[in-house]
């Protein structure tokens, strides 16, 4: 059948005969660039019509995003081109033909004639059919959940792509939508953007991010509710506005989710890329089935709001168009687009319903309650598929939202009649493009309508479409895969090649620092080494193809005290540094500080903030708990006042005493200079004590030899004279003139006294000179006896311990430092090298 472009629907319906014309109902696809509505109840055919708009748009190269919650939109996948009962068997209902009262075989067959039948009525041959199935690549997504290919959420929050601040308000618009989506999910529902601070609080976190242009994923968000990257909102400063207690607690409702195993679906498979979600490699259209019908009403939300905000941002990225580019297939849209309460979703497809069309991004929105909907947004439609209701009421409420749409130009009583005489598979065709309203009979779909499939045919029906991500190797989908049952699910799931965007492919650590315990304190030690010299300090080796990630943050536990130990009887004053760096302490709080000393650290030194490419480990206990951390100051402080000692080097002999910095040679040269200086002021002493007895002496020596020298002269005279008498005396024997006996006897006597003096004085000398000599000796020894007693008293060196009082230690730092790591991979592995030193 030649189509011409056009969206092969159906066929022209006479109401009032009740039959099918030979008129063919064609639907022009750019029509939809202002959207459709599909309005039916159960059973009106609602879902054949929408599977064969969306059959019709695989032919036209339409690319679809289909969002299922139901189950019914996986039939899109049923593709049995031969018609072989072989092919429908493992999609038929067993427990339906167990009512027939058919062996599954017998019903599968009558179902691929049924098929057949069906097509041919409607002019749909092979080749048409083997066409769809090679039209685009059929997937179905099963967000939070591994039945089928897994969606991963992480990027969704990353930063968008189109610029800030040209895009303001809506990228504005979009995180708000995102932030209630999230807060939704922890039970925070019906929630006032502008009133919740716990909105507010997520979306001004956002918005630090995205308007740096830097991502965000649920890790950095959590932490960053701990410790926002900003001081104040509004006017008040961040404590105010949101205690640090509470963005703990919101902290962990959030982490809950993270923390929780079925979560870990969310956060693997197939990233929500809509470039790739729309296109294959091969430059085939994807139709992209999103599978929600095993998620909670919360978890529905949560991703339908994501997707709606990814569509919205690509499709802002995109020129301009006038021909359809894209589609947007909502099966039930109940509670996402209600008439008063204003879910996550509402406003983002409301500005999808206003602005789409002018990017070529059509939307098929279909509900069977016609009354719970807001028709103020679906008066954005152009076209409305309407099927048989189910209550007078239900047709009172679509009238009524389609005047209001209309502006009033609606002939009422017209749609109440053409409505009311709507048979199964008829539909009213409103289309703002076309004169006037059509009914049109739909036509068989290509595809097989096995009904609502379950989570656990998800696998079966992905193996069948040879479904694989888009992050995975793409292979093609057209090649023909073999039947698989549905009891063969497992087995198929495990085949699936999904390449998962898991954790363990981002980057070390997070951009976004912890909070650290309020009341602590938090220090930033500096990078001080440069890759080399980390690398050289060491003493390692880098292989050629080593890469350098930038730094990495790890909390390390920071103490350091000045510690004045002061002894005014040994003189000293001192003053000395304690620091530790404790990088993974004892989670039970015990640190062994003398293990962990290290150089002194300047707090001039320590940076005022992390480097802005660096990121973060996570913080974890004793560093996480304030009460531990304290308790670990005062330990600290015990620690010093116990084990700090410094030992003073005394000399009590001299009364000298030297501690820190004196060195002991230093101290050593000190005692041998003052044992000097106090022994030459004692030999001073002996000597002058001597001095005055070796004076007395030397006096009394002089004054004898002049005694003997006028002995000596007396007796000289004495000689002289008695010389002279003795002479006189012979003399006179010859004159006759002699002296008398005595007078000579005189002169002799006299002569013998003075000789007797002569004698006694060279005694008396002698003596003299005796004690002068015995003087000498013992000046000598007592100068000996002071040498060796002070030569002695300087080597007499003892050490005093002195230990500090408790008030002279005071803490310089204490508390959580971030110390940096040099990140580097070396292919495979990485390697860790400290970038801080103490020595540094």
């Amino acid at each position: 059948m030649q189509t011409d472009g056009k969206f092969y629907l159906g066929r022209i319906y006479d109401a009032d005969k009740h039959e099918i014309t030979d008129q063919t109902f064609f639907y022009d696809p750019d029509d939809l660039t202002t959207h459709a509505v599909a309005v039916g109840m159960t059973g009106s055919g609602k879902t054949g019509l929408c599977i064969g708009l969306l059959e019709e748009a695989a032919l036209n190269n339409v690319p679809a995003l289909m969002i299922d919650p139901k189950g019914d939109i996986t039939n899109t996948l049923l593709h049995f081109p031969d018609l072989l009962p072989a092919d429908f068997q493992p999609w038929v209902n067993p427990d339906e033909a167990r009512r027939e009262g058919k062996p599954i075989e017998q019903a599968a067959a009558d179902e691929a004639a049924k098929w057949s039948k069906g097509l041919e009525g409607w002019e749909i041959g092979k080749e048409r059919m083997q066409a769809l199935k090679n039209a685009a690549h059929f997937t179905v997504y099963t967000p939070g959940s591994t039945a089928g290919i897994p969606v991963s959420i992480l990027a969704s929050l990353k930063a968008p792509v189109i610029p800030w601040e040209e895009n303001r308000e809506m990228l504005r618009e979009k995180l708000s939508s995102t932030v209630t989506a999230i807060l939704g999910l922890v039970g925070m529902n019906d929630i006032d953007p502008v009133r919740s601070r716990e909105h507010i609080l997520l979306a001004n976190i956002f918005e630090h991010a995205w308007s740096q242009g830097a991502d965000l994923n649920l890790s950095e968000l959590i932490l960053q509710t701990q410790n926002p990257p900003f001081e104040k909102l509004g006017v008040f400063d961040l404590n105010t506005f949101f205690p640090e207690k509470d963005r703990f607690d919101l902290a962990m409702l959030l982490n809950n989710i993270l923390a929780a195993p079925t979560f870990q679906s969310w956060i693997e498979g197939q990233p929500l890329d809509i470039p790739t979600l729309l296109y294959g490699k091969d430059g085939r259209p994807r139709h992209s089935v999103f599978y929600i019908a095993h998620l909670n009403d919360a978890e529905r939300m949560f991703f339908v709001t994501l997707l709606y905000s990814a569509v919205e941002t690509w499709m802002r990225s995109q020129p301009g168009a006038t021909s359809v580019r894209a589609l947007v297939y909502f099966d039930e849209i109940f509670g996402y687009l209600p008439p008063i309460a204003n879910p996550p979703s509402k406003q983002l497809m409301l500005r999808m319903l206003k602005q789409a069309r002018a990017f070529g991004v059509g939307q098929v929105l279909v509900t069977q309650n016609p009354v719970d909907v807001d028709y103020k947004a679906l008066s954005n439609a152009g076209t409305w598929f309407i099927g048989k209701l189910q209550t007078e009421r239900d047709k009172e409420r679509l009238l009524e939202g389609l005047e209001g749409a209309s502006g009033g130009s609606l002939d009422r009583a017209a749609y109440d009649t053409l409505i009311s005489k709507l048979d199964k598979r008829v539909f009213l065709a409103h289309n703002v493009h076309e004169k006037q309203p059509q009914l049109f009979h739909t036509r068989w779909a290509i595809n097989y309508l096995a009904g609502p499939l379950t989570r656990n045919q998800i696998p079966a029906l992905n193996e069948l479409a040879g479904a694989i991500s888009p992050a995975a190797t793409e292979q093609s989908a057209a090649t023909p895969a073999a039947p698989v049952t549905a009891a063969a699910a497992p087995a198929a799931a495990a085949k699936a090649p999904v390449k998962a965007q898991s954790a363990a492919e981002t980057p070390t650590g997070s951009a976004t620092r912890p909070a650290v315990p309020s009341g602590i304190a938090e220090y930033f030690l500096p990078n001080n080494l440069t890759l080399m010299e980390a690398v050289k300090v060491s003493g390692k080796s880098l292989p050629e193809n080593a890469v350098s990630e930038g730094l990495l943050y790890k909390p390390v536990l920071l103490a350091q005290a000045d510690i004045r130990l002061m002894q005014r009887k040994y003189n000293l004053d001192h003053e000395l540094k304690q620091t530790a760096l404790v990088a993974n302490p004892d989670k039970r709080g015990v640190v062994h500080w003398e293990e962990h000393l290290t150089g002194g650290i300047d707090p001039g030194s320590l940076d005022r903030q992390p480097s802005p490419q660096g990121r973060f480990t996570t913080l974890e206990a004793p560093l996480s708990d304030g009460k531990t951390i304290r308790s670990l100051e005062s330990d600290f402080v015990d620690w010093a006042y116990r084990t700090v000692k410094v030992d003073v080097m005394a000399n009590e002999t001299l009364k000298l005493y030297a501690g820190p910095p004196t060195t002991a040679g230093q101290f050593r040269k000190q005692c041998s200079e003052e044992a000097r200086k106090q022994r030459d002021d004692e030999i001073e002493k002996v000597k002058a004590t001597y001095e005055k007895r070796i004076d007395a002496v030397r006096k009394k020596l002089a004054r004898e030899k002049r005694e003997l020298t006028q002995d000596e002269s007396e007796l000289s005279q004495r000689k002289m004279e008695e010389l002279g008498t003795h002479a006189e005396n012979i003399l006179g024997l010859f004159t006759g003139k002699t002296r008398r006996v005595s007078t000579s006897l005189t002169k002799r006597r006299m002569t013998a006294q003075a000789k007797s003096d002569v004698e006694e004085s060279l005694d008396a000398i002698g003596e003299l000179e005796a004690d002068m000599a015995d003087l000498a000796e013992e000046i000598e020894a007592a100068i000996d006896e002071v040498e060796e007693r002070w030569g002695e008293a300087a080597g007499e060196i003892e050490e005093i311990p002195v230990a500090p009082y408790k008030k002279d230690i005071l803490v310089d730092l204490f508390g959580v430092a971030w110390m940096p790591y040099h990140l580097i991979d070396t292919g495979g592995q990485a390697i860790e090298l400290p970038g801080f030193s103490a020595e540094g």
